[in-house]
């Protein structure tokens, strides 16, 4: 194995750099929260490769139970190769793998007896652009419980469940039949939000949900993601640190270490806090420079 020696690469800020203007924390949305005592998921001392090259490195932090934890930093630090860990999505990469230990509800999402496809159904995914099926908005919902086999006493009931509480309802229910090709971008997101509740998950993995959308779509899906903390914990990628600042309960932050002579980069943790914390006074020099602009 490829054995690299890791610094730090950070633009240094000018004697006369005027820092950004400190992003602000929506406090109306935000809670103070003691450490989960037993988190609902888990890192501990999570690698991730990809061949020789390690994506990211030595990470170790619990993720709470209904609550939205984001995951901010640079390009290349390795925020959605961690989310892709936390259900097993890297297992569709041949030359991934994960050395450390993932666990959800304190089991290993990788021991050998583990099914992959009953993780993924626990701790669903929502991807960067939205990917509705070319199927009707009806049969995108209904996808996921038929071809899981999920028992189910009226599979109608269940989509109008799943679309409402992705607050589509009542902008469909007079076009179930209709594509769900055909709505707006804003609308297939929350079509694909509302794909991922009907599996009935524990977990919602985001990853940036909202970076092709309109601020008004934007703006819709944190709304949701703040009504959907009530039933289940979100875990979101978000290069948008007002967005993490608006809607996230806890934050982390990641940089991106080079490697010395080859130009490879790894993501590597640097704090985790309450997001009050971490925009307001965090403990790092790092995750302060990367807050007021200073890099990333």
């Amino acid at each position: 194995m490829t054995s690299h020696t890791y610094s730090t690469r950070a633009d240094s800020a000018e004697d006369d750099h005027e820092a950004a203007p400190r992003v602000e924390v929506n406090r109306d949305t935000r809670r103070s929260l003691p450490p989960d005592p037993k988190p609902i998921m888990e890192c501990d001392g999570v690698d991730v490769y990809y061949g020789d090259f390690r994506a990211v490195t030595d990470v170790s932090l619990g993720f709470g139970h209904n609550e939205i934890t984001a995951l901010i930093g640079p390009s290349g630090c390795g925020k959605s190769t961690l989310l892709r860990s936390l259900n097993r999505m890297n297992d569709l990469i041949v030359s991934a793998r994960v050395e450390g230990s993932v666990t959800f509800h304190g089991q290993s999402i990788y021991g050998k007896d583990v099914d992959p496809i009953e993780v993924r159904r626990r701790i669903g995914m929502v991807f960067q652009k939205p990917n509705p099926f070319p199927k009707s908005i009806y049969d995108n919902v209904a996808y996921g419980p038929r071809v899981t086999g999920m028992k189910v006493s009226s599979m109608d009931d269940l989509v109008e469940e799943a679309l409402t509480k992705s607050a589509l309802w009542d902008e469909v229910k007079d076009k179930l039949k209709d594509s769900g090709l055909g709505l707006s971008g804003g609308q297939q997101q929350r079509l694909c939000i509302a794909r991922t509740i009907a599996i009935r998950p524990e977990v919602i993995l985001m990853d940036e949900p909202c970076s092709a959308l309109d601020p008004i779509a934007t703006s819709r899906i944190e709304d949701l993601m703040i009504e959907l903390r009530d039933e289940y914990s979100i875990i979101i990628v978000t290069h948008n640190m007002q967005q993490a600042a608006r809607v996230a309960d806890r934050t982390a932050f990641f940089t991106a270490l080079a490697a010395e002579g080859s130009g490879d980069r790894t993501g590597l943790l640097v704090e985790y806090d309450l997001t009050t914390k971490i925009f307001s006074a965090p403990a790092d020099e790092r995750t302060e420079n990367y807050i007021s602009g200073r890099f990333g």
